[in-house]
């Protein structure tokens, strides 16, 4: 795919991975919009970037997203759902329920909605793209870390499934493992400074737009 001229948004584009992917895309000629919960985050893009406080969980919010982007571009290419939390690593009984229930809100009913706002426009457009940012927990099991790694398998069969219903729009998994990010915040895993640079990950997934037929579902290891 060529970037030039794309119209891309991204979900939890502030930061991390999410500001990454931004950024990239910027560098190869796309036209980048990215949205926060955070307003305070949105005053430190790049100009050329367009910042919106919008909240994954509220749907017409993202919604209201998508009418500015087309208002201003006159359609768009690619849909990014990057947003997401993690919670400190604990035995699954002693995981806070109302955190773990927050999590799932953004990681998983999250990317639903942004999934089905963008469904819902690019199949009246003819096409688009939809790429989702789950996890390499999604793919295996990992102790300690079983609510994060239960919201990353549901994103992993909704994106499967979804995939299935709509031939005619590209939809994507991307499984990264460990991203230095401030997503743990001071709750660090021990092998943190094993994990991958943002802007690593970024690239992979840009290069992997790029190519003439992209893979569906790549996985991005350290």
């Amino acid at each position: 795919m060529e970037l030039k001229d794309k119209v891309v948004i991204i979900t939890g584009g502030t930061r991390g991975l999410g500001k990454a992917l931004a950024l990239s895309f910027l560098k190869n000629g796309a036209k980048v919009v990215v949205c926060s919960r955070n307003e305070e985050g949105l005053k430190d893009l790049e100009k050329e970037i367009i910042g919106i406080k919008a909240d994954v969980t509220k749907e017409d919010e993202l919604q209201k997203l998508l009418e500015f982007t087309i208002e201003k571009f006159s359609k768009l290419d690619i849909w990014i759902n990057n947003a997401g939390i993690w919670l400190p690593h604990s035995l699954v009984e002693n995981f806070d329920m109302k955190k773990v229930k927050k999590m799932f809100d953004v990681n998983v009913f999250g990317s639903v909605n942004g999934s089905r706002v963008a469904l819902r426009f690019f199949k009246k457009q003819g096409f688009g793209y939809i790429i989702n940012i789950i996890s390499d927990s999604a793919l295996i099991g990992r102790p300690m870390s079983s609510t994060y790694s239960a919201s990353k398998w549901a994103m992993n069969g909704f994106t499967k499934s979804v995939r299935e219903e709509n031939k005619n729009i590209s939809i994507f998994s991307i499984y990264p493992s460990g991203i230095k990010t401030d997503i743990f915040g001071e709750n660090r895993p021990d092998d943190f400074d094993s994990f991958m640079d943002p802007d690593f990950v970024a690239d992979k997934i840009i290069e992997n737009l790029k190519k003439d037929k992209p893979d569906e579902e790549l996985i991005i290891k350290r």
